[in-house]
């Protein structure tokens, strides 16, 4: 009697930490985004592997290179390769029709810096709202609420469009503050290059100093194109103020050299591939999420860009 009720028991334990074990160990793990080219998404992809091997996961990143499109089909195909879960790097809403496949097949999808919706688990990102008032807050204080500015954003992807919206309403709020222009570049290569082309175009039709006061991007490869043009066009003395988001190395170069490119923003791009990590794990062992999971950031300056 007694050899049974401790055989019981043993089985008991092994049993439950065959389930602990099944809960740290997902498996297999699809991550999809079009936009691995862009450092950000590069870190915490890698952030995520880092974990994923931790937890002794299988990942299959999957890069749809800038094709939005491409990426519903991907979904849908490891949807029916019934995979333990999908992280996406994308628009939820541009992908709808792949995550209704996901959902239908019982398959968790967590968002990356993606973006709030009822077909995702959860949301684990920057707060975009406060990095775009931090950063816009920062250019009115430098050219004293007063000037033009040169906005590029990107409202296809939602964690970048919210970055340009809260920047809008804080530079409207200014009266003699003037939106010179919204961009939306091209980031099929990263955004710098086309970037550049279009603050080359917009230099030459505005050819007199102090025309421009500011350039505030909603993250830092435009911000880089733009230093880039002013740089080639020789008036970087006009004291034009650029701000990015990322603190990615480029932009922390430029900003510690105290370019035209005064500030930026750091994501804790590590830590969001990490949180993304732990959140598959939790939900999987039967833990109920946030809609949102906020990952914190900091303002980087010449002072602390070498930090």
């Amino acid at each position: 009697m007694t050899f049974k009720l401790k055989s019981g028991a043993i089985l008991g334990a092994f049993a439950a930490l065959l389930m602990a074990g099944a809960a740290s160990a997902a498996g297999k793990i699809a991550v999809i985004t079009p936009y691995l080219a862009q450092p950000g998404t590069q870190f915490y992809v890698e952030a995520f592997q880092a974990e994923a091997k931790a937890n002794g996961w299988e990942v299959n990143v999957i890069d749809t290179k800038g094709d939005v499109a491409a990426a519903i089909s991907r979904i849908e195909d490891v949807s029916n390769q019934k995979v333990d879960a999908i992280v996406i790097n994308v628009d939820p809403a541009q992908v709808a029709a792949g995550l209704e496949t996901a959902k239908a097949a019982n398959i968790p999808v967590f968002g990356m810096d993606a973006g709030v919706n009822p077909l995702l688990v959860t949301n684990v990102t920057s707060d975009g709202t406060a990095m775009a008032a931090e950063t816009a807050n920062f250019v009115i204080k430098r050219i004293n609420a007063k000037g033009n500015v040169v906005m590029f954003v990107f409202d296809a992807f939602p964690p970048v469009q919210i970055r340009g919206a809260k920047a809008d309403e804080i530079f409207k709020a200014s009266p003699d503050i003037k939106i010179l222009d919204r961009v939306t570049p091209d980031v099929a290569d990263g955004g710098i290059a086309d970037s550049r082309a279009k603050m080359e175009a917009i230099l030459t039709a505005n050819p007199d100093k102090g025309s421009i006061a500011a350039v505030w991007a909603a993250w830092d490869q435009p911000a880089l194109g733009a230093l880039q043009a002013i740089e080639a066009a020789g008036r970087q003395n006009e004291g034009i103020v650029i701000t990015g988001i990322d603190a990615n190395p480029q932009a922390r170069e430029a900003v510690a050299k105290k370019t035209n490119f005064e500030a930026t923003v750091a994501q804790d791009f590590k830590g969001i591939g990490k949180a993304t990590a732990d959140a598959v794990k939790s939900h999987l062992a039967g833990e109920k999420l946030a809609e949102v999971i906020y990952v914190p950031t900091k303002l980087i300056t010449a002072d602390n860009a070498n930090d």
